[in-house]
């Protein structure tokens, strides 16, 4: 969930694989200037759209570091997510690395003294001139790991959120049009249901579920709600509206058929072939997933925000951070900087990603345009609301239990509030000490 997780869905599952470039120069330094390798993670797929550019990204690299090697691993979202800690405070670890933004990840490790201080570096090189106000809050921290103030401890290079995606020509084949309002969308989803359809594929165990639940919420919240839910501004009440709505229509969905009960067991790549298939009207996920659909659809296919309304789930992507062990900080400062230029930069815009410092008019797809014009119109009018998970640590596999339970139907939507609560509750109490 974030991407939240979260990432792609086909990035949680992409097997680990280690390519070696050669790229640098000199010896091993204490800032990593004379280093000659760097070791570079992350968990991309290769057809997605920051795969290719990141991937042209090394080759630039490679090109202006004569002499230094570059050690690329491909790893998977789970294998990061559930063990950042351990793999970045040991020797083996890489010098730089994509990892999940907010509270519960970097802003985690970040309070732990893990991560790189990153602010005189974001200054000297002018990160900050090519992020907005909204998408630095992700990469900045305070000394409790909390997002938007405090030291850069991360540098996202892409913006993402949440949206429908929708499969033209099954909509065509059953006379649905594209909903604009939740009433809409619900009337469309009947439609689809009394045909012996199942609207949208979904996926219990992992991030999907509690997307959709966020986003459910959202259409009734504001953000006030959003700042008391993800930056502890006042005390949250699980048991009343957005988030009683959210629960309660997610139950409803699923009594309706409008998600099948054993989604509960899928994961979101499941969810994802099973739309890229063909087999599937709808899904509710990210824009990650973009430039794979693009990649490996072969019907018409396309995406509309969630209707009605104006907060969604999403943020800048996720970071690149430096671990407090890197031994090739100087280096890894200058690959951050390279995934930010323009060259860079069109290629995520022009594989199906939302570029943070773009020029519109070299992004040259439809499809790519109509994406990141639906990320500026979220973003202009503050609609980015983060993602469910980020609020404390651990939250994640809590959501997962609890979302998958409703699926199924073991956990009413009043015991999945109070499976979710508690965990909640405990966390900002760790954090902020209230």
């Amino acid at each position: 969930m974030g991407r939240i997780r979260r990432l792609v869905a086909a990035v949680a599952l992409a097997a680990t694989a280690t390519t070696t470039i050669a790229a640098c120069g000199g010896d091993e330094g204490g800032d990593g200037s004379d280093a000659k390798t760097l070791k570079l993670w992350h968990y991309e797929s290769a057809n997605s759209a920051m795969g290719v550019a990141w991937d042209r990204a090394i080759q630039i690299f490679k090109d202006e570091h004569p002499g230094v090697e570059v050690q690329f691993e491909r790893k998977a979202f789970e294998q990061i997510q559930q063990n950042a800690g351990m793999i970045i405070n040991s020797s083996e670890g890489p010098d730089i690395m994509e990892y999940n933004k907010g509270n519960a990840t970097a802003g985690l490790l970040s309070s732990q003294g893990l991560l790189t201080d990153l602010t005189d570096e974001a200054e000297k090189r002018g990160w900050g001139d090519k992020l907005s106000p909204s998408l630095q809050t992700t990469a900045r921290y305070d000394d409790k790991g909390v997002m938007g103030s405090g030291n850069w401890y991360g540098v996202p290079n892409y913006g993402e959120f949440v949206m429908v995606y929708y499969n033209k020509d099954l909509f065509d084949k059953y006379g649905v049009t594209v909903p604009t309002t939740l009433d809409e969308m619900t009337r469309a989803m009947d439609t689809f249901v009394s045909k012996g359809v199942t609207p949208l594929a979904e996926a219990g165990a992992e991030y999907p579920a509690g997307q959709l639940f966020y986003q459910l919420a959202l259409s009734k919240a504001d953000r006030a709600f959003v700042d008391d839910y993800q930056l502890y501004k006042n005390p949250v009440d699980f048991k009343a509206d957005p988030l009683k709505y959210g629960a309660e229509t997610f139950a409803d969905w699923v009594r309706k058929g409008y998600v099948a009960k054993d989604a509960a067991s899928l994961k979101a790549e499941d969810m994802g072939t099973a739309f890229i298939s063909g087999k599937a009207p709808m899904i509710v996920s990210g824009s990650w997933w973009y430039g794979r659909f693009k990649d490996e659809i072969r019907f018409n296919w396309d995406s509309f925000l969630f209707p009605g309304n104006k907060l969604h789930a999403g943020s800048s992507g996720n970071l690149w951070v430096v671990p407090a062990n890197s031994k090739a900080k100087s280096l890894a400062y200058d690959f951050i900087d390279i995934t930010l230029r323009p060259e860079v930069q069109a290629l995520i815009g022009n594989n199906g990603g939302v570029p943070v410092a773009a020029d519109a008019s070299q992004i040259s797809d439809p499809k790519d345009k109509k994406l990141i014009e639906n990320f500026n119109t979220v973003s202009q009018q503050d609609g980015l609301a983060f993602y469910p998970d980020w609020p404390v640590p651990g939250y994640y596999d809590v959501l997962v239990s609890g979302f998958q339970g409703l699926i199924n139907g073991s956990r009413t939507p009043d015991q999945v509030l109070d499976a979710i609560a508690k965990p909640y509750a405990d966390g900002v109490k760790e954090i902020t000490g209230k």
